[in-house]
């Protein structure tokens, strides 16, 4: 059965997402706040900035208008993750409580160190939220590369309902009940990515990354399970799968701009330089600061907050993790059981 779906936001995984959806058949609004942008959509018929060259499907319909959310039974939001309450707001008035929130932004609110769901439940207390993330390049999702990701709900038929929307042979979706542990493994990776990125600037290797990565797993993991996930969640898609694809892929935003401090500049020029998001940074700083409130260890987060806000050198920060007190790794990890889903 065909669905009429709203994504909120147009960037490069918004757009992914409405082509792989109006290929399976289903009416896709896709949404942005620039008029002139949706004029150039419907123009050339394709999103030029953010992916050229891949032409919508014709089921996609651009609007400039949040109204087209009443006209939908399903809404994505695919914006940064700072414009989640915001838009929230803005979409209240459309919707009812049959509507399906789904939220594919990754990172932590800035000021209330809230996550997306928690932010979006704030905002829309009576709508069913999932959680869509896992190792997914909107540039390979637009050009049918095989991708696999994790869809995470509280209730298992209409998270299955969601599961079935986007599954394709070239998009699989698995389900996973913890929201908690999908959220932030999908988030707390990009901090890893900054770290992989400048490690890679400084001219490091395999070796380092390794480490890094191996390591930040170990972060996320332990915070996870300070805030209520599930620690078998962060062994899955969300969690290193992710975190690979995140500090590995020349798509990866926040590993770019991790290169570019690597090589020397400034916190202001990597942004500019950008020209997009990069959730890490604002990331970084909810990570430390939500480190410090559960009472968990995580190194690389606190060395990556010292050299975006307390402008550290990133060569010393490298030196003050390799020589910290020795210890055993003792890494414990327990498969977790879901009951009650």
């Amino acid at each position: 059965m065909n669905e009429t779906i709203s994504i909120i936001g147009a960037g490069s995984w918004g757009t992914a997402l409405a082509i792989l959806l109006a290929k399976k058949g289903h009416r896709v609004y896709l949404w942005h706040r620039d008029m002139q942008i949706i004029e150039d959509f419907k123009k050339f018929n394709q999103n030029i900035k953010y992916l050229p060259n891949i032409e919508f499907p014709e089921n996609i319909v651009p609007t400039n208008n949040l109204s087209c959310v009443s006209k939908s039974n399903i809404v994505v939001l695919a914006i940064a993750s700072q414009a989640i309450r915001e838009i929230c707001k803005k979409i209240k008035s459309y919707i009812n409580e049959t509507h399906i929130i789904i939220n594919v932004a990754k990172g932590i609110e800035y000021g209330t160190l809230n996550r997306m769901s928690e932010v979006i439940n704030q905002e829309l207390p009576n709508n069913e939220v999932m959680i869509l993330s896992g190792p997914s390049h909107a540039e390979e999702v637009a050009r049918d590369i095989p991708t696999t990701v994790v869809i995470a709900g509280k209730n298992r038929i209409k998270t299955e309902k969601i599961q079935d929307l986007f599954m394709s042979p070239l998009f699989r979706v698995y389900t996973n009940p913890d929201i908690v542990g999908v959220e932030l493994g999908g988030a707390l990776k990009n901090i890893i990515a900054l770290g992989a990125g400048i490690s890679d600037g400084l001219g490091y290797g395999d070796n380092t990354k390794a480490a890094l990565m191996s390591r930040g797993i170990v972060e996320i993991s332990r915070l996870g399970q300070a805030m209520g996930a599930n620690i078998s969640t962060f062994a899955g898609l969300s969690g290193i799968g992710d975190l690979i694809v995140t500090c590995t892929s020349n798509h990866s935003r926040n590993r770019r701009a991790g290169i570019l401090l690597g090589k020397g500049k400034q916190v202001g020029e990597v942004l500019e330089e950008i020209g997009m998001v990069v959730e890490g940074i604002r990331t970084t700083y909810a990570a430390y600061k939500l480190s410090i409130k559960h009472n968990v260890e995580m190194p690389i987060t606190e060395e990556l907050y010292n050299v975006l806000y307390n402008n550290a050198d990133v060569k010393q920060s490298v030196n003050n993790l390799m020589l910290r007190n020795k210890t055993h790794e003792m890494e414990e990890i327990v498969l977790g059981t879901y009951d009650g889903w």
